[in-house]
């Protein structure tokens, strides 16, 4: 599927991408993966953390196409994710992953669900790596975009 059909399907809306968005997305990515590393507090929070910078990433990739996901539809989470491969490039085996933390978070955020040590030091790498790949295809792809 391409991001054109999740346009015409509704999951997606057009845009038009923004530097200072961009900006402001990045650096709030950035800033939760930061939160994420700060063993003083639990686990469930870094967890969310964690998972912000996921999302955050992948609706970068979304943004700098000229996409962002429709929020009035349900699943808006799975489909950013979900974009990766056409939004980013992204492996589909590390959005598998991906997709496994986003319904770790469902659990834990809507069921109270507790999260595990290596639930959250999976998260925490994971957004670590988005964040890299984010960058470096920021760079590449549309530096326009960056400062």
């Amino acid at each position: 599927m391409t991001l054109e059909n999740l346009l015409a399907l509704h999951r997606l809306l057009q845009v038009t991408p923004d530097k200072g968005a961009v900006g402001k997305l990045l650096s709030a990515a950035r800033r939760n993966l930061a939160d994420a590393r700060l063993e003083a507090v639990s686990a469930d929070t870094r967890f969310d953390a964690a998972y912000r910078t996921i999302m955050q990433c992948a609706m970068l990739g979304l943004l700098a196409n000229g996409y962002r996901t429709s929020t009035s539809q349900p699943g808006h989470h799975q489909t950013a994710i979900q974009a990766l491969p056409k939004s980013m490039g992204m492996a589909t085996d590390r959005v598998v992953v991906l997709d496994v933390l986003r319904r770790k978070r469902n659990l834990s955020d809507y069921d109270g669900e507790p999260v595990a040590d290596a639930l959250l030091k999976t998260c925490i790498d994971e957004a670590e790596k988005l964040l890299e790949h984010t960058d470096t295809w920021l760079r590449r792809q549309h530096p326009e975009l960056l400062d």
